[in-house]
């Protein structure tokens, strides 16, 4: 049996009951980094074998990890803070381990998507979550199209060296959007700073800013959210284009998702 067991996100004191428990029970632990895991274990008084699991061997580790729960171990899965296998490792070794039908047991606790949403004041339901916010200028626009076109809560990863640079891109792209900041979750300087782009911007500029960084966007008036139902698929690649600069394929892709038809249908309306 392969646990997902979620560990505090900020405050030691946010572990359940039934994580230590099951942490105690395992007969070794998957974590992403060993050093900081064993802070944790530490202060829980657990004493298990480690073996790291990060981005850069879970792919190596899943053939031992499986080999191991077929033999009848019991083997939990942590990451850094969190619930594993979101924006963290563990999505593949999951995948896989449902299609050799071997069994896996969540063990929820803290979020901070979820702590963050909750704590925001924007609207909770839709909400869609999409992970770090991109590198790539091509990556960054498709995600900015994203958020632009749903209509709820956008939530992304951010880290403390990039927020300004993300904040300035953003009061480009939606300055009557609205966001919220969320800071140091279940920390001593826990912090949520809300307002437009621009302001939340301003807010921050001359800070030193530390600690794990939620952003959450809910734009004022979805894009073209009166015209989207008589619009065509081709109208809404052509407007992609326009305001975010993408290319014609990614705007076809994301057109078509957006109406439920195929892509091939709106390449053929280019032709």
């Amino acid at each position: 049996m392969l646990y997902l067991i979620a560990t505090p996100i900020g405050n030691l004191k946010d572990i359940t009951l039934r994580a230590i428990e099951t942490l105690k029970e395992c007969d070794l632990i998957l974590c992403e980094d060993t050093r900081h895991s064993s802070h944790l274990l530490e202060h829980l008084e657990i004493k298990k074998p480690l073996i790291s699991f990060h981005q850069f061997n879970e792919a190596k580790r899943e053939e031992e990890v499986l080999s191991l729960l077929r033999q009848g171990k019991k083997i939990a899965l942590i990451s850094d803070a969190g619930t594993p296998a979101i924006s963290d490792p563990g999505e593949a070794l999951v995948k896989r381990l449902r299609l050799e039908g071997v069994p896996v047991s969540p063990i929820p606790g803290p979020s901070s998507v979820i702590t963050a949403l909750a704590a925001s004041g924007l609207g909770t339901i839709p909400f869609q979550f999409l992970g770090f916010f991109p590198r790539t200028q091509l990556e960054t626009r498709k995600t900015l199209a994203a958020i632009a076109l749903f209509e709820g809560t956008s939530l992304f990863f951010e880290s403390p060296e990039r927020l300004l640079q993300t904040l300035e891109i953003l009061s480009h792209v939606g300055s009557d959007w609205e966001i919220v900041i969320a800071r140091e979750l279940t920390k001593t300087f826990e912090e949520f700073v809300r307002g437009t782009p621009s302001e939340v911007l301003e807010k921050f500029k001359g800070r030193k800013i530390l600690g794990e960084i939620v952003v959450l966007a809910r734009p004022a008036q979805t894009l073209l959210q009166k015209e989207l139902e008589t619009m065509d698929a081709k109208a809404l690649a052509e407007q992609l284009q326009e305001l975010f600069d993408l290319p014609l394929k990614d705007a076809i892709k994301i057109a078509a998702s957006w109406k439920g038809i195929s892509k091939q249908n709106v390449y053929r309306e280019f032709t």
